[in-house]
């Protein structure tokens, strides 16, 4: 099979790989789609690898191991590959494990399931474990201020929509040219609003504290972690709030009184186990409702071929309210 490999740079080389076979608890997933995450092009230069860096995967079930009862040859599917392991999305077939792995409704596209996996499920382990919010199936019942900053990105669109069917508002929401991509998930009724951080910093704690309208605001959502976001947020933090970021702070020490956690996906595949099975189900069924959709996509020409254009746009900073995949089936020699 073809596959590509990601190096520091980044620089993408396509390979001939063999095609892997699962374990007892995996699923072998002919992809149809793959998605991307900005991870993609910063791991190889943080840790120095070459490796096949697609971690969201959208497709058809190829083989089931032994242990696996969910799936079954045939099926559509998305699923999150775990992160720095073989066999990614990155290739004409990928492994998940069962448990990160979710049938997707018909109506659902390929393309549309590729932009999920990751991002989506950033969102509810931030939300849901990291701040410990209340869930969707025993929804808030006063007003709880949520900061959202990055809000236009995929893990900030997602928290969006996940926090709108557990009743959090309103949603503080901090986005740049973006903003009518946001404006399209929030609800105004519930006093949600966007913030522009093109108006600078100051502007932008000043926006936070007017849109607190003297609530104390006690949990934020970092979907960006950069550009001075979490410095921001925690100029307006009450004492024994919560901040949870998706990247470590650099140099920064938060405020007493303010607790910081990472938010890290990869721990649905250690010790958030069941909550990744529960909540990729959920997000299943929620494709089915019609109350969760997944981030514009983008298609970039040239299935593995064109990974090395959309990892180069993702580091420039071009991915404006959307998500870069690859039609595998476009790639030069696959069948």
């Amino acid at each position: 099979m073809k596959e590509a490999l990601v190096a520091p740079g980044p620089k993408v080389q396509i390979v001939d790989s063999p095609i892997p076979k699962p374990n007892a608890d995996q699923v072998l997933i002919k992809v149809v789609v793959s998605g991307s995450n900005p991870k993609d092009w910063k791991v190889p230069g943080w840790r120095n690898v070459t490796i096949n860096q697609g971690d969201d995967i959208a497709g058809i079930v190829e083989e089931v191991g032994s242990n696996v009862t969910e799936f079954k040859p045939g099926d559509r599917v998305a699923a999150y590959h775990e992160i720095m392991s073989p066999h990614g999305s990155y290739a004409e077939y990928a492994i998940a494990w069962q448990h990160t792995t979710f049938h997707i409704p018909q109506k659902t596209t390929f393309e549309e399931a590729a932009a999920l996996p990751l991002a989506a499920m950033t969102s509810a382990v931030g939300l849901y474990i990291r701040l410990g919010l209340p869930q969707p199936w025993t929804p808030a019942t006063e007003p709880i201020p949520l900061i959202i900053y990055g809000a236009a990105s995929a893990v900030g669109a997602y928290t969006i929509q996940l926090a709108r069917k557990s009743n959090i508002h309103p949603l503080i929401c901090v986005a740049g040219k973006s903003q009518a991509h946001v404006e399209s998930l929030i609800d105004r009724s519930k006093g949600d609003t966007i913030i522009d951080y093109r108006d600078g910093d100051d502007a932008v704690v000043e926006g936070l504290k007017k849109a607190a309208g003297g609530s104390k605001l006690l949990y934020a959502f970092d979907a960006t972690s950069e550009h001075n976001s979490y410095v921001n947020i925690s100029k307006v933090l009450a004492e024994g709030s919560k901040i949870t970021t998706v990247l470590p702070p650099q140099n920064h020490e938060f405020p007493a009184g303010v607790s910081h956690s990472l938010t890290s996906v990869g721990s649905v595949h250690s010790d958030a186990k069941d909550f990744g099975f529960v909540y990729f189900r959920y997000l299943g069924r929620g494709l089915q409702e019609g109350w969760f959709k997944a981030q514009p996509q983008v298609v970039v020409p040239g299935g593995l071929g064109g990974i090395q254009e959309g990892l180069d746009n993702l580091k420039a900073g071009k991915a404006n309210g959307i998500k870069y995949v690859f039609r595998i089936a476009e790639t030069e020699g696959v069948q």
